[in-house]
């Protein structure tokens, strides 16, 4: 397995991860300040716990890189900002999680900066509909997604180049590092679930209404409103054919239905019934 590989096998296993996370916070809809402010607050939530420890985790050598390139002071000005300029407090969402993902090796620190680094790019996309919808920008309650401006797609390659080199040609490696990048993804959408849209109903399905035989019916005395009832069994009549090779020609005896009553030794004893007569 190359390098290379490894990263698009990242891309691949976190790509449904990746939608549902856009899913639930939908930032380039409009929406309210209000919501807005609460996106902001579980961004600065779990970075102010997950950001110290990626750099704990992270060997010596790498730890000047990643601090150069920590976003949740963003989060944080953002939200002070909404406080004080806004006036708007952001309601509190719980990122726990953050604070549980294991990070034992390099490749679950960059199996888990790869979740966050990814979520960095949107930003080109979303903070231009910030400042058309709500007059966020850049100082002025939008850093965060403003992020480095022009240089996001240069530190996102840059961060690409490093995890690839990192990570190696190794299966286990790469599988570690798929494994800490979607546990990322989940902790981000049980922080943000609270703000995910309604479940659409899911109309009943209207079951056929059961139609038995009328014959079942006289059989059983089964009772189904829905069904069509037979007819009254009053006037019903069933020949019987009594074969006599003394008598010429057959002989029919003609019995109302519910006058007919049968010995438990003649059930099931065919479809004719001999009656003595």
């Amino acid at each position: 397995m190359s390098s290379e590989n490894a990263l698009a096998e990242l891309r691949l296993t976190t790509r449904a991860d990746h939608d549902r996370i856009e899913n639930i916070l939908r930032l380039t809809e409009p929406m309210a300040m209000e919501r807005y402010a609460a996106v902001l607050g579980g961004f600065d939530a779990f970075l102010r716990a997950w950001e110290p420890r990626i750099h704990a985790a992270l060997p010596e050598r790498l730890q000047g890189w990643f601090r150069a390139r920590r976003r949740g002071g963003f989060a944080s000005a953002d939200v002070e900002w909404l406080r004080t300029v806004a006036e708007v407090e952001p309601a509190p969402l719980s990122a726990h999680l953050a604070a549980t993902l294991p990070l034992g090796d390099l490749a679950e620190v960059l199996g888990s900066m790869y979740a966050i680094e990814d979520s960095a790019l949107g930003g080109r996309v979303i903070a231009p509909h910030l400042k058309r919808t709500l007059g966020l920008g850049q100082g002025r309650g939008a850093s965060y997604f403003h992020g480095f401006g022009g240089q996001t797609a240069a530190m996102w390659s840059n961060f690409r180049v490093l995890a690839s080199l990192e990570i190696g040609e190794s299966s286990r490696s790469t599988v570690r590092a798929c494994q800490s990048a979607r546990r990322t993804f989940a902790a981000l959408i049980d922080l943000f679930m609270p703000l995910a849209p309604p479940a659409e109903p899911v109309a009943a399905r209207a079951d056929a209404p059961q139609r038995i035989a009328p014959a079942l019916l006289v059989a059983f005395g089964a009772d189904a409103p829905a069904s069509p009832q037979p007819p009254p069994s009053d006037d019903m009549q069933i020949d019987l054919v009594v074969d006599d090779e003394e008598t010429e020609g057959d002989t029919v005896l003609e019995l109302p239905l519910d006058e007919l009553e049968l010995d438990d030794q003649d059930e099931g004893s065919g479809d004719t019934v001999r009656m003595q007569l």
